[in-house]
């Protein structure tokens, strides 16, 4: 039997924004302390400070997202369930007009819809009418985990660079701290004037 992987990509996608928004966030985070003419161990507990916000923030962020998602998953379930119970010949030629348009005939739709619904009606309804698959369930647990894991992965990244590198190779310019103003001389700007 082949092994699809289409089934990972609920926790993928919360692992790839989560290791982005590690590497970037933290990263930022570093060169703004630096650009301040922080010490080197107040960049490093800033980072650190970083990474454990954003991986708490992604996670519980990611976790909101998901269970809202699965919330949504089983009204849809629920409703199903009690359209089964009331109308269970009307619920046999929705899930028969539904095969007819993916390209089966009335009848052999009919038959399909009577067996699948006989093997399990519900399962059916979820899978054809409703776009619900057993392998793309949302799973809100697991996506808070990747995201905060994924963050804390991709936040390791630039501590590490802070870590051993030298303050004045966080921010080369830090070092001479020139900055530039606008000066206005008879109500027009005039040039930029450089101070040390």
């Amino acid at each position: 039997m082949e092994r699809h992987r289409s089934g990972r990509v609920a926790w993928l996608r919360a692992a790839v924004l989560g290791a982005n928004d590690g590497i970037l966030s933290t990263a930022s985070l570093v060169l703004g302390v630096a650009a301040a003419h922080a010490t080197h161990g107040g960049i490093m507990v800033a980072g650190v400070a970083g990474l454990v916000a954003g991986a708490m923030a992604m996670a519980a962020g990611e976790y909101v997202s998901v269970h809202s998602q699965a919330d949504t998953e089983q009204a849809d379930l629920k409703l199903e369930r009690a359209e089964l119970k009331t109308d269970d010949a009307g619920e046999r030629k929705e899930l028969a007009a539904i095969y007819v348009a993916r390209g089966l005939d009335r009848t052999l739709a009919k038959k399909v819809a009577e067996q699948l619904m006989a093997h399990d009606a519900l399962g059916a309804h979820a899978r054809d009418e409703l776009g619900i698959n057993a392998a793309f369930l949302a799973r809100p647990i697991q996506a808070a985990l990747a995201s905060a894991a994924s963050f804390s992965v991709g936040a390791s990244m630039p501590l590490l660079v802070t870590a051993v590198a030298p303050v004045a190779g966080l921010i080369p310019l830090s070092r001479e701290r020139r900055c530039c103003s606008w000066r206005f001389w008879e109500g027009s700007p005039r040039a930029w004037v450089v101070q040390a």
